[in-house]
């Protein structure tokens, strides 16, 4: 029969209810791609549904045209914006106390201090395994992963494959840019900045250009040797955040190898080996659900049925989100 703890439930409650919006916090200022999405405002929740849409543009209107005099002017209907649809992923980490535990932290202030701990592990969990996510592409724990950057920006955008409910070979606006190079070349201190000149000319409409390059350590320790002598370091808000950058363009570049977790399916926590994603994070968003971002699972008691212990849920649901393919490119330095 399970230990029943007044007290301690409350606690546990109060203490993880008070700490949700410092998680949610946490998770997007300790990553460079969603501390960039939260400072242009792409970071937006969803109430509901059985997806998540995300709307784009994907052809001009059809009416347009020059016209002279009493030209007869088309008025056909011009289908120019559709939704790409996202499954809405979930994660969660428990929070445990057995009621030996409870016994032995019987004092309030024992019982804060012990949970405390506990929630503080359960959140720095949580964030990384989202951030984690960023990265992937979505097939991990049977394919309940968010759908990271390795499928958004996929090495080979032309395959039969859909993401966001569009097929990426039959619609070429949803095909993002590759720059694939060997190592041997992709790594050049003396070449690194002409690869990045090409793929960069193929990023830009108008006024608009990838904004953040997100470089794993080769790649970023390649850049950098190329332009260390012009000593062109950011002061930007990104670094004004705590990340490492340097320019490119208007760009700036961040260092986001990550730290090595040999525990993790992919061992990695940022950009794939030898990579660096160029990104126009205003076509990038993410969209965590209003009623499940970062909060317990549920407020009220859970108790094993046989176990003497009692459980809180900490809990996220939603994905990432992309309306524009197009603009975003990805530099790769393994080669085929």
């Amino acid at each position: 029969m399970a230990f029943a703890n007044t007290a301690v439930s409350d606690i546990m409650a109060t203490t993880i209810e008070s700490r949700t919006r410092k998680l949610a916090d946490q998770v997007t200022n300790n990553n460079a791609i969603l501390s960039r999405l939260s400072r242009r405002g792409n970071i937006k929740t969803f109430g509901g549904g059985s997806k998540i849409l995300q709307e784009l543009t994907f052809q001009e209107n059809s009416n347009a045209g020059w016209y002279a005099g009493y030209d007869i002017l088309p008025t056909g209907v011009s289908d120019v914006i559709s939704a790409a649809e996202y499954d809405i992923k979930q994660a969660a980490v428990p929070v445990t106390i057995s009621g030996l535990e409870q016994l032995q932290n019987a004092s309030k202030e024992q019982m804060i201090d012990l949970m405390e701990g506990r929630i503080g592990v359960a959140e720095s969990t949580l964030s990384n395994l989202i951030t984690g996510g960023l990265y992937s592409d979505g097939t991990a724990a049977s394919g309940k992963q968010i759908d990271g950057l390795e499928v958004a920006v996929p090495l080979d955008p032309t395959t039969d494959v859909s993401y966001g409910g569009i097929n990426q070979s039959d619609f070429p606006f949803w095909q993002n840019a590759v720059s694939d190079n060997t190592a041997a070349v992709g790594l050049d201190v003396a070449q690194i900045q002409g690869l990045w000149n090409l793929l960069w000319s193929q990023l830009v409409r108008g006024n608009e250009s990838p904004d953040l390059i997100l470089a794993d350590g080769g790649v970023w320790n390649a850049y950098l040797g190329s332009v260390q002598a012009q000593q062109r370091f950011s002061n930007t808000d990104m670094a004004d955040a705590g990340f490492t950058t340097i320019k490119f363009m208007t760009a700036d570049v961040v260092l986001d190898g990550g730290i090595y977790f040999p525990s993790r399916a992919s061992g990695a926590t940022g950009a794939p080996a030898n990579t660096a994603y160029f990104l126009c994070s205003k076509y990038i968003h993410y969209r965590p659900h209003s009623a499940r971002n970062m909060v317990p699972l549920s407020p009220n008691r859970r108790y094993a049925t046989n176990q003497d212990a009692e459980v809180q849920i900490i809990a996220w649901a939603g994905n990432l989100t992309v309306s524009g393919r197009r603009m975003q490119g990805r530099y790769d330095a393994n080669g085929v």
